[in-house]
């Protein structure tokens, strides 16, 4: 199989399919797999990275120079890479994390070896400033914490990864450059449908409601099936959860868009299902700020048309910050949580006295913790809505038991006294698996801003 060459040129199309079929690094394969099989698409954007997700990946790479990046990537590519090249569709991912050059080898191997020939892979790299983090705050670049106001200088030396939240322009960028397939590191999520709609539409830096619509586009789907009837409160109305459909952004030239998903999927979209999603992690809805523009979410109008469709107009936008948001990452500690089965009669006032008896027994042993170090949580008591909810007696209740500190041994040495309560406590405990539970690393996380000035983002394409 043969990809066709790419001249770099194009003609502005009044529609591009833009699906999105990664919510998250752990989102079911079925998602993107099913975009590309059972319907139109012109790109498919994936989303793998989460803050956290950045300092895992900084650690894979420090054991192994070839890791680092999402391995849930290529192994979604085959078994669709034929189809997609068969179809023409482009793939956008940030899949890169903090070795985008190793996923891009990888990608390349996967295509040779499938007898994929011609395919155009590219990189966007220039968003991993960890190393450049002591030059940065030496030249003046305080990248104080935006919670609390903290310098860097308090965990500088305990730093796992940086990375500024790049735009979609770099992403664009690599489209122009003939990439089809773009592996890029920290983008932002909507970043992945503006880049297309930047290339598609010839968009420039200053078309702000254009591109505040684009950030609104990217913004609803970039959960994937949470607005298309995933986790929605009127949860009854979704039909066939099993065959849920992923979006798909119908983009058109002015900005405007339609969100929907392919004909006989399972799930929905209507009007309330988008705006439950546009209101995710929702802070200033007016100045709703990206690396691009400060799009205006009151602004969009948002409307029904037809049988899971839903359009989307008027979003209004204006100038971008002269900063990028950083995310950064830090050691801060070790944890361990394990959980235990209590049932039969009482099994709540049993449970508690375990968690009694577990701190008891490492205080007689030396080893305490104070109250904001320890955690303790009756699952199946009405926990999760603690304080709202009486809590009542059930039948059987998981204790579930924490504690967190920066001294390794002291967390270790918690894990070993949960297993004794299944014969030293009271009767009805059970359901212990997996071993003691051992002391694993607590990660921090630090946003901070960074004068765009610092950042060069740079693209390079290379063929299967």
């Amino acid at each position: 199989m043969v990809f066709a060459p790419f001249d770099g040129r194009h003609d502005m199309r009044d529609k591009v399919l833009i699906g999105y079929g990664q919510g998250f690094w752990g989102d079911s394969i079925l998602g993107p797999v099913r975009l590309v099989q059972e319907g139109p698409l012109d790109y498919l954007a994936l989303d793998y990275l989460a803050e956290v997700t950045m300092s895992i990946m900084q650690k894979l790479k420090g054991r192994n120079p070839q890791a680092g990046y999402a391995t849930d990537f290529v192994k979604m590519l085959e078994r669709t890479l034929p189809t997609i090249a068969d179809k023409g569709i482009k793939v956008l991912a940030n899949a890169g994390g903090v070795n985008p050059q190793a996923c891009l080898e990888a990608v390349l191997e996967l295509a040779r070896k499938q007898g994929i020939k011609g395919l155009k892979v590219g990189v966007i790299e220039g968003d991993d400033v960890l190393a450049r983090v002591p030059e940065l705050v030496a030249s003046g670049h305080a990248m104080k914490n935006m919670d609390d106001g903290r310098p860097l200088s308090d965990v500088q030396d305990k730093l796992l990864s940086a990375n500024a939240y790049i735009g979609a322009f770099a992403i664009a960028d690599c489209l122009a450059a003939g990439a089809q397939i773009v592996i890029a590191g920290r983008v932002t999520d909507p970043a992945l449908v503006g880049g297309p709609m930047i290339h598609e539409f010839g968009w420039s830096p200053t078309d702000y409601d254009k591109l505040a619509g684009a950030t609104v586009a990217g913004h609803i789907a970039e959960c994937g099936a949470q607005c298309t009837g995933g986790n929605y409160t009127n949860w009854r109305e979704v039909r066939d959860f099993v065959r849920i459909g992923y979006p798909v952004i119908e983009a058109s030239p002015d900005g405007t868009f339609v969100v929907t998903k392919h004909d006989g999927t399972g799930g929905l979209v209507s009007r309330n299902t988008v705006v439950s999603q546009l209101l995710y992690e929702m802070g200033d809805p007016q100045n709703y700020l990206g690396p691009d523009c400060s799009a205006d979410f009151t602004s969009a109008k948002i409307e029904e048309i037809g049988k899971d469709r839903v359009r989307v107009s008027g979003v209004k936008g204006k100038a971008p910050t002269p900063t990028y948001k950083v995310s950064l990452s830090y050691q801060n500690g070790y944890k361990a949580v394990g959980q235990l089965t209590v049932a039969g009669p009482d099994a709540l006032q049993k449970a508690k006295l375990c968690a009694d008896i577990v701190w008891g027994r490492l205080a007689l042993d030396g080893c305490t913790f104070q109250d904001h170090e320890k955690i303790v949580e009756f699952v199946g008591a009405g926990v999760t809505h603690a304080g709202i909810l009486e809590s009542n007696d059930p039948p059987e209740v998981v204790l579930r038991l924490g504690v967190k500190c920066g001294d390794k041994k002291k967390v270790d040495r918690f894990g070993s006294e949960m297993v004794p309560l299944v014969t030293s406590g009271p009767p009805g405990v059970t359901g212990f698996a997996g071993g003691r539970p051992k002391a694993t690393d607590i990660v921090g996380y630090w946003p901070a801003l960074l004068d765009k000035n610092q950042v060069k983002t740079t693209v390079r394409v290379e063929e299967s």
